[in-house]
């Protein structure tokens, strides 16, 4: 496709834009001081075309929320084997509408007991992915979140 500027000359626009691409953050809350699983999730969402931003080990929610803001993502994935979920949760969803981010997708990952998905879908989780779920399901879920809020 070509376009003509004001002095006459054609410049070419180049390829059509791809479709917006999925940012997400994959981060670790609280004491949690094992990785291993955020990275692996890490890899999978790159691999599938995703930007991926890891903040790292022992992220306060108000950490993980303003490294969202910053990185100007679609999704905040946690992970988390310390079985303080539920607290955590609340309090990234309380400050993500603090700093008015509600926009800002929430998965949650890890060690979650099942009787444990209705709290933190009441507090701000958007999707719960479980511990033995394949990569493919945790593309999915996420893709799935971003297109139903018509963000791609």
């Amino acid at each position: 496709m070509h376009d003509a500027n004001p002095a006459g000359e054609s410049l070419s626009t180049g390829p059509a834009e791809a479709p917006d691409t999925i940012r997400v953050l994959v981060a670790k809350l609280g004491l949690d001081g094992h990785d291993r699983g955020a990275k692996v999730v890490a890899r999978i969402l790159r691999d599938a075309g995703m930007e991926v931003v890891y903040t790292g080990l022992y992220k306060t929610p108000k950490d993980v929320v303003q490294a969202a803001i910053q990185e100007d993502v679609d999704v905040i994935g946690v992970s988390l084997l310390s079985g303080s979920h539920v607290p955590l949760f609340r309090e990234l969803g309380r400050c993500l509408r603090e700093e008015g981010a509600g926009h800002i997708l929430v998965v949650a990952g890890g060690v979650i007991p099942e009787q444990d998905y209705p709290a933190l879908l009441e507090g701000g989780v958007d999707a719960i992915v479980p511990q033995e779920a394949r990569s493919d399901l945790i593309v999915t879920t996420i893709t799935d979140l971003v297109t139903a809020r018509g963000r791609i």
